[in-house]
């Protein structure tokens, strides 16, 4: 809690707040919006999904139903596209690009796309650093001696440069997947012009929450590294 009063934190991560804040907003109106707009053909975002792959040789490719909102995911490991509730059994211009940008991920995999192999490999290291960063940084300030601290400090700093570069290799993975989804939306006539427009509208704001994300870590990392340097 002792960031907020620093004003050094408000000035460099303070942005990257409120950009986050203004993705997550952008990208719920836009889901809600084209929520409401039901596709032409009338298929769903599993029937889309399933399309698709069939379109691109992934037969081999699951589609699974999962519980929540917005927790459709690709697992690689598994070669199963999990589509959430919204998404799987809706009609609408939202879920069906959703789904596609989930196809998106699986043609990445089927065509070895570096980027996406590089987040799938440090993906165990980001989600450990994303956690213990914080718990390193509270140690510190109960530590009793400055050399204590520092090191604390550093591991710290350590930890959430990992997961800041994973925040970074993340973006050209999401903004080719949502490339890839409006082409092969577009190549398979799944969507018409004004469809795809909308189904655009919904990825360009979702990307957004990636570079906020991507945004908010660095920051945190140039804050803390200027931190470390005052004690």
């Amino acid at each position: 809690m002792f960031a907020w009063f620093d004003p050094l934190y408000l000035l460099l991560v303070g942005p990257g707040i409120l950009l986050a804040l203004y993705a997550q907003a952008r990208t719920m109106a836009a889901y809600r919006k084209w929520s409401q707009v039901r596709a032409t053909t009338g298929m769903t975002g599993a029937q889309v999904a399933r399309k698709l792959l069939d379109f691109d040789r992934l037969q081999d490719v699951a589609i699974e139903r999962v519980a929540g909102e917005l927790t459709d995911h690709y697992d690689p490991r598994a070669r199963v596209l999990r589509l959430s509730q919204g998404v799987h059994d809706s009609n609408s211009i939202a879920a069906i690009g959703i789904a596609a940008h989930e196809l998106g991920h699986a043609l990445q995999h089927a065509h070895a796309y570096a980027p996406l192999r590089a987040r799938q490999a440090f993906y165990p290291v980001a989600a450990f650093s994303s956690k213990a960063w914080v718990w390193l940084l509270m140690a510190a300030f109960f530590l009793p001696s400055i050399e204590g601290q520092q090191a604390l400090m550093y591991a710290a700093i350590g930890c959430l440069s990992a997961y800041a570069l994973f925040a970074l290799v993340t973006l050209p993975v999401e903004f080719d997947a949502s490339r890839r989804a409006l082409v092969v939306l577009e190549s398979s006539r799944t969507l018409n012009v004004e469809e795809l427009g909308g189904a655009r509208k919904v990825l360009s704001a979702a990307a957004l929450t990636y570079v906020a994300s991507a945004a908010q870590a660095v920051m945190m990392v140039i804050w803390l590294v200027i931190r470390s340097q005052r004690r």
